[in-house]
């Protein structure tokens, strides 16, 4: 497969996840665990057929470092799902996400001991100042929502506060874990080698006993997605016109987030660093854009100015620019 393909599956499969998480979270806001239950198992039965080939082939990295590595990679997975029954929008989810190379950084500097240039450090301190942008914008946005006429709508207004300030809580956690999580991936690659779909496959099937933990919540939204009405758009397709919306939302989820996750697999092999930094932050970019404008959410001037400072940092970080130079200086001495 070209890059060039490869790059269009990244956008079409990472895109489109967002669109149906969107619309699951929109009608059931604490559906995190039967979301990431079900891509966990997908991905799990994929790569026991093709990675792990029916059992077959012996993993190269040892399982105990795989269940270090899976404990941390489940608590991030259902962290991040679960923060949207906490009043968390889908674009401040989406830009605060964006904030893990401040998470790395931090970490990187504790754990490892590691020392980084003052570009870094400039950039690191946009995304900063850009998350918080979005985080003061989005508490104006829940303050501004309800109008309060009497001390019974003042509390109400109070939790709801306290509830969303409990989700950037979750956000903030899952963050730090996540960051912890891939200085332990870089440290196992060190020692037994690259093994990304390995990796992927033994992380998820790994992780499945977990939700053994939210069996309740699981079984719970399963019920609630089997009464949700048809589709109307597909009242002519057969067997699809009496399929509930919610189980369709989340097939949809699912695979288009296994279409994602293998494509960003692919393009790390495919391509250079510096073009899968520049599709990954376009892709976010865009995801971003599509969800303000079809879904509605309310984004401010203060939204953007975060947004851009978020995106700006990641690209400065990552050296583009100058990348770009550099790749570009050869052609202008031949030129």
């Amino acid at each position: 497969m070209g890059a060039v393909a490869v790059i269009l599956l990244v956008f079409i499969g990472c895109s489109s996840t967002i669109v149906f998480l969107e619309l699951l979270v929109k009608s059931e806001p604490a559906s995190g665990h039967i979301i990431t239950c079900s891509q966990f198992l997908f991905i799990a039965i994929e790569g026991f057929i093709r990675t792990h080939d029916f059992g077959r082939k012996k993993n190269v990295i040892p399982i105990k470092d795989y269940l270090v590595l899976v404990i941390m990679f489940f608590i991030v997975n259902v962290t991040n799902n679960v923060a949207f029954a906490f009043k968390i929008s889908m674009p401040l989810h989406m830009i605060f996400r964006s904030g893990a190379l401040i998470a790395n950084m931090i970490m990187g500097i504790i754990v490892l001991g590691r020392r980084y240039t003052l570009m870094k450090y400039l950039s690191v301190i946009m995304i900063t100042a850009g998350t918080l942008c979005c985080t003061f914008a989005s508490a104006e946005d829940i303050d501004e929502g309800k109008e309060v006429v009497d001390s019974a709508e003042e509390a109400s207004s109070v939790s709801t506060f306290v509830i969303w300030l409990s989700g950037l809580g979750l956000l903030t956690f899952a963050l730090f874990m996540s960051a912890r999580m891939g200085l332990y991936q870089e440290v196992l690659y060190e020692q037994h080698g690259k093994h990304p779909k390995e990796a992927l496959y033994y992380i998820h099937i790994l992780s499945l006993p977990g939700f053994i933990l939210t069996y309740e919540s699981i079984w719970e939204h399963a019920m609630k997605f089997s009464y949700t009405e048809p589709l109307e758009a597909l009242a002519d397709v057969p067997f699809l016109n009496s399929a509930p919306r919610m189980w369709l939302f989340l097939i949809g989820n699912t695979l288009t987030q296994y279409v994602c996750i293998s494509s960003v697999f692919t393009l790390c092999s495919e391509c250079t660093s510096l073009t899968v930094t520049l599709v990954l932050t376009l892709r976010k970019f865009l995801s971003l854009v599509f969800s303000i404008i079809y879904f509605q959410n309310p984004f401010t001037y203060l939204h953007w100015v975060g947004t851009m400072l978020v995106f700006g940092g990641t690209l400065l970080f990552s050296e583009v620019i100058g990348k770009i130079r550099d790749a570009l200086a050869p052609k202008a001495k031949e030129e």
